[in-house]
């Protein structure tokens, strides 16, 4: 090798904290070795690849501990420390510990899900999938780079679309695949020509060079840039399902197994909201003047479709339950928007963005608790409507208890205290930004979500129409629903641990 060539080479090696990557590399390497045990697997010893996968995901969240002791870099440019494509802080470690515990929760759904289907769905290719999708879902919060970002994005996202269709034969599950798939690959085609445009302005890929130098770029180049941040933040719209980009919710949801539903719900939210807040916060702060109202707006349109959404749903149609949670998503989405938007008018924007984190946990731990009720109740009523749940306290006093707290989580009531702070938290960073019109708007919409919430609740203690139905409650169901209810109960008597962990370090 020439002299030349040798130091050249050299500039770009890349050293690797393997520590730093460990949890999302556990969830790859479970989900390839899965894949490649399915081939020697035979059909009666198929549960163990569940077993498998739900181990991995358990050591891909217990591997965030030993980050807890500082930030830490890696792929970082040779000679510049500051230039790193992978950053371990405190808002990748709580995003990370949401996707991976979130997945985990979901994984234990769906070993019951698998078992029952009996054969119906394929447990090699779906447990590969879902842990390929946890494994881009916790790269993404640690992405500094915008081709990271769009990688981890994708790696996230792909998976999920077979995951939604992975029922053969089954014409509604091919149907909410395909919705999917068309609004996500447009989004994406959409964000990378947003990042092409700024990546042309100014010449680089790093979030924080970028914020550095989108400002000052050439007088000609001005409306390129422009038109990139505008084309970047509608493609991250579209992933987290903000209106006008929320049509494929509810289909999704009722097409998709019900595990998959939950984690879409949550880990798909937080896949998208995490990347908004990085290209927006530490991207674009000086185009505050434009994403700042935009999100105000989106924010406001997506809490109201959402909730009057929700509010319109029968209780005696097929699958109203789900689609019940699905427009409630939506609503939820809306209020996640809301702080993020604040951000571009606060003086202390770290605070709200932590807000939008403080908010997304609440969220994950309660709406997964009610999509495993959800999941129990739909093993004996396989139309999964909200009429269904009539009586459920003569048959199930613990789990109709349980999914009543839940939904007063989601509505803000007591004895959910963590869902009361967590909406107050909200409401204070549009206060303190000077958002007091999407401050009224949400406290509109917390009352309107009232309604269906409360009316959910109230059908779970009537008197059950003829003889109640038992729900037999398998080992992972209830090990899932415990889970939940040990989070969501231990945050309401302590809810400002919520804001501690929300300490993003993102600044």
């Amino acid at each position: 090798m020439s002299p030349v060539a040798q130091p050249l080479a050299q500039s770009v090696v890349q050293s690797v904290d393997w520590l730093a990557i460990a949890p999302p590399t556990i969830a790859a390497v479970v989900g390839l070795a899965v894949l490649i045990a399915d081939l020697f697997v035979g059909d009666n010893r198929k549960a163990l690849l569940g077993w498998v996968s739900v181990a991995g995901l358990a050591a891909s969240t217990l591997m965030l501990l030993p980050l807890l002791d500082g930030d830490r870099s890696t792929f970082c440019l040779t000679g510049d420390a500051d230039m790193c494509s992978y950053t371990v802080d405190g808002f990748t470690l709580v995003i990370q510990f949401l996707v991976l515990g979130g997945a985990l929760l979901a994984a234990l759904l769906s070993v019951t899900a698998l078992k029952d289907a009996r054969g119906g769905l394929p447990e090699g290719e779906f447990w590969f999938l879902l842990l390929s999708s946890a494994a881009g879902a916790a790269l993404l919060p640690a992405s500094r780079d915008l081709a990271t970002l769009i990688v981890a994005l994708e790696v996230a996202s792909l998976p999920a679309f077979a995951l939604v269709g992975i029922r053969h034969g089954d014409r509604k599950s091919s149907e909410a695949a395909l919705k999917f798939f068309l609004s996500s690959v447009t989004a994406t085609a959409v964000s990378l020509m947003g990042i092409s445009f700024v990546y042309a302005s100014t010449g680089t890929l790093y979030l924080t060079e970028i914020a550095g130098r989108i400002d000052g770029v050439d007088g000609q180049l001005h409306t390129l840039a422009q038109a990139g941040v505008v084309l970047t933040l509608i493609g991250f719209a579209f992933k987290t399902a903000a209106v006008p980009f929320h049509f494929w919710v509810p289909d999704t949801y009722v097409g998709a197994p019900l595990p998959v539903a939950a984690y879409l719900s949550v880990i798909g939210k937080a896949v998208g909201f995490s990347g908004l807040i990085l290209v927006t916060v530490l991207a674009f702060p000086s185009y505050a003047d434009v994403w700042g109202p935009a999100l105000a707006v989106l924010a406001a349109l997506t809490m109201t479709v959402g909730n009057v959404g929700a509010l319109r749903q029968k209780s005696t149609r097929a699958y109203s339950a789900v689609r019940l949670l699905a427009w409630s998503s939506v609503g939820q989405a809306g209020y996640l928007l809301v702080p993020i938007a604040a951000a571009a008018y606060s003086d202390d924007a770290e605070r709200s963005i932590g807000s939008t984190v403080a908010y997304a946990l609440m969220y994950a731990a309660v709406n997964l608790g009610a999509f495993a009720v959800a999941a129990l109740v739909g093993r004996t009523k396989t139309l999964n409507r909200v009429a269904d749940y009539r009586g459920l306290y003569a048959a199930n006093p613990v789990t109709a208890l349980l999914l009543a707290f839940f939904l007063l989580c989601l509505a803000g009531l007591p004895p959910g205290i963590i869902g009361l702070f967590a909406k107050v938290t909200v409401f204070s960073a549009a206060v303190d930004a000077g958002l007091g019109w999407l401050a009224v708007l949400m406290a509109a919409n917390v009352v309107i979500a009232l309604f269906y919430y409360l009316q959910w609740t109230a059908l779970l203690f009537r008197a059950p129409e003829g003889e109640p139905a038992r729900h037999h409650v398998p080992a992972p169901l209830t090990a899932a629903i415990a889970l939940t209810a040990v989070v969501g109960i231990g945050l309401s008597g302590a809810p400002q641990l919520v804001l501690r962990f929300a300490d993003t370090g993102l600044f």
